[in-house]
């Protein structure tokens, strides 16, 4: 089973109950449901756009070809993992705040 797919039977079960209870808020809970989805990934993709050679991920496996950094950097990957999603954040805030 794939992960996080109890999540996804949870929100798919909400959604039926809401469509029962008041089909007329649906349109609007799926249009909000786009809106967060498109921000996380729009945030995803400018974070990697703004920020190309500080990803979390090279940090993380330092024996790797292809890694960044040396390995007992834990503060720099918190902090890198920190601004990756305070950038998805303020993407996703500004969409569903803004329309």
């Amino acid at each position: 089973m794939p992960r996080l797919s109890t999540w996804l039977f949870i929100s798919v079960g909400l959604l039926a109950v809401l469509a029962l209870l008041n089909p007329a808020q649906l349109p609007v809970v799926l249009y909000k449901l786009s809106l967060v989805s498109l921000g996380a990934v729009l945030g995803y993709w400018i974070d990697r756009s703004l920020f190309p050679y500080a990803r979390p991920h090279c940090f993380l496996f330092p024996h790797e070809p292809n890694s960044c950094g040396p390995e007992h950097i834990n503060v720099a990957i918190s902090l890198l993992m920190l601004r990756r999603a305070v950038v998805i954040f303020a993407v996703i805030l500004g969409l569903t705040l803004g329309l």
